[in-house]
């Protein structure tokens, strides 16, 4: 049944040229989730600044029960949507993942990788800078102390 839900999803999506979500909980609580070309986090971004300006132009009595009911839901399937996300970033449950949606996580990782080493090889050239104004530093201090020693020297001989 699952698998005619997300194909059905997939067809509502093809037909009438939608971005669509589906989130899926099973009678034991594991999450199934089906996006269209566009991330899941995106649509439900974009659900969600919908969603609250609705509210906002209904104003319903933020303190009501069922408010803060569906608020909970919302943020606890968040929460799940971003645990799997972060699952598939470190490599894990990567088989309920199409190929698309592993090439793009591929893509992401790819860029993250780029970006980290670019910070990496910044923080070697600081480095290097700095230890090489260190090892400067030294040898001027160096330098001075052979100087004084050898003065001090050349007034030991003359005494």
């Amino acid at each position: 049944r699952r698998t005619g839900l997300l194909k059905k999803a997939h067809e509502i999506s093809v037909l009438c040229d939608a971005d669509v979500a589906l989130i899926v909980f099973s009678t034991k609580g594991k999450l199934f989730e089906y996006s269209t070309d566009a991330c899941m986090e995106g649509i439900l971004e974009r659900y969600e600044r919908y969603s609250y300006a609705e509210r906002q132009l209904t104003a319903p009595d933020p303190d009501s029960f069922a408010s803060w009911t569906f608020e909970y839901a919302k943020l606890k399937a968040r929460l799940e949507i971003l645990q799997k996300n972060q699952r598939h970033y470190a490599g894990e449950e990567l088989n309920t993942l199409s190929l698309k949606e592993l090439q793009n996580l591929e893509q992401q990782i790819d860029g993250a990788l780029k970006h980290i080493r670019s910070r990496k090889n910044q923080a070697m050239h600081e480095s290097i800078s700095e230890l090489q104004k260190k090892d400067k530093a030294l040898k001027e201090k160096n330098n001075l102390l052979s100087k004084k020693v050898k003065v001090l020297k050349e007034n030991e001989n003359t005494l």
